[in-house]
């Protein structure tokens, strides 16, 4: 039976790509000189495990299944899996294979919380997704997505994943009032905008951020993590936060965390900040990671960090303080920091 055909419309955000490539010589290539029954022998040995037809992956299921999980198995069309055999199927998890399409998407079972497509070859959104109104979580990570579209009416959603895709844009889900985790790391994100109030947890590293922005007022916000972008200061932090996650950006100095009373963990890791300062009354400050940062002062390590009673790991290697006192560093910070019970990722006592 012919796969069913879609409008254009529907492949706005497809690119044009070279997928035939010519197969590599195999051992049996290079083998010459062997009698044709030892050859046949030899293929037999090399012949890889046989993949079953997408059809046969879910014969002998229980049709009262609740989660069916199929995992790395070159499935290219769900439509062939026959999904709507499984009406009270809640959770589907097809990573790893080779999907492209997801308009079968409207044809699996009402009841659908958590629909997983974690590496494939998706290279839109369908709208036949906005049918799935129960969906709880949504992972499109390692796939090939330009646009967070046609999920609109998806307002149950509590976690959505985008890892490594082509975002350049964050839209069409500010409505989520139940959204809790958002996962937008490996895009090609600028801006951060038109976030869902409620939102918890925020991942966004691997993008081309400059700018800490519109997320003050995310009140609910617990854990931001914004590694490996283009920000330069520390600014118009939520309150709320416990974790914040800066390393590998381009910023300079230590501001702007005197309302982060509840921060437990702060990495700034491999930052061209000088001088260790302004974090003091952080007083529930359990973990500051600051490996290859540029301080070089003990002093400032004792003022800053030795009445915090609840520190228990920190992170300075990498540092001047490291390289321009290797033999004494360990030491020195130990006794400025009796209360840690782990330093540069080793234990103390």
């Amino acid at each position: 039976m012919p796969k069913e055909i879609h409008s254009a419309s529907e492949y706005e955000d497809s690119e044009t790509e070279e997928d035939n490539k010519s197969p590599q010589p195999t051992v049996l290539d290079t083998l010459t000189g062997v009698q044709s029954s030892v050859r046949h022998q030899i293929q037999d040995d090399f012949k890889p495990d046989k993949i079953d037809a997408d059809e046969d992956l879910v014969k002998g299921l229980d049709p009262n299944s609740e989660h069916i999980s199929l995992i790395h198995l070159k499935i290219q069309f769900l439509e062939d899996l026959h999904l709507n055999k499984f009406p009270k199927l809640k959770v589907l998890n097809l990573r790893q294979n080779l999907i492209e399409d997801i308009h079968e998407v409207k044809n699996i079972s009402d009841d659908l919380e958590e629909l997983d497509l974690y590496d494939n070859r998706i290279k839109h959104i369908s709208s036949r997704l906005n049918l799935k109104i129960k969906l709880i979580t949504l992972d499109l990570s390692f796939n090939l997505i330009k646009n967070i579209k046609n999920i609109e009416n998806l307002i149950n959603l509590k976690n959505l994943y985008f890892i490594e895709n082509k975002i350049s844009e964050i839209t069409n889900i500010s409505h989520f009032e139940n959204l809790q985790v958002l996962e937008l790391g490996g895009n090609r994100l600028k801006k951060i905008d038109n976030l869902p109030l409620n939102l918890r947890e925020l991942w966004i590293g691997k993008n081309r951020i400059s700018k800490l922005e519109n997320i003050s007022h995310l009140k609910n916000l617990k854990i931001l993590s914004i590694q490996s972008n283009r920000l330069t200061k520390i600014e118009n932090l939520p309150p709320g936060l416990t974790e914040l996650y800066l390393s590998h950006n381009g910023i300079s100095k230590l501001e702007n965390l005197d309302e982060l009373k509840n921060l437990e963990i702060l990495d700034i890791t491999s930052n061209p900040i000088k001088t260790l300062e302004n974090v003091k009354q952080l007083k529930n400050l359990t973990d500051l990671w600051a490996s290859y940062c540029k301080f070089d002062s003990f002093k400032d390590v004792e003022e800053q960090l030795k009445d915090n009673e609840n520190l228990e790991t920190v992170y300075l290697e990498g540092s001047p303080l490291h390289l321009q006192n290797v033999t004494s560093y360990r030491r020195k910070i130990i006794l400025l920091l009796p209360q840690i019970e782990k330093l540069d990722a080793t234990y103390v006592r």
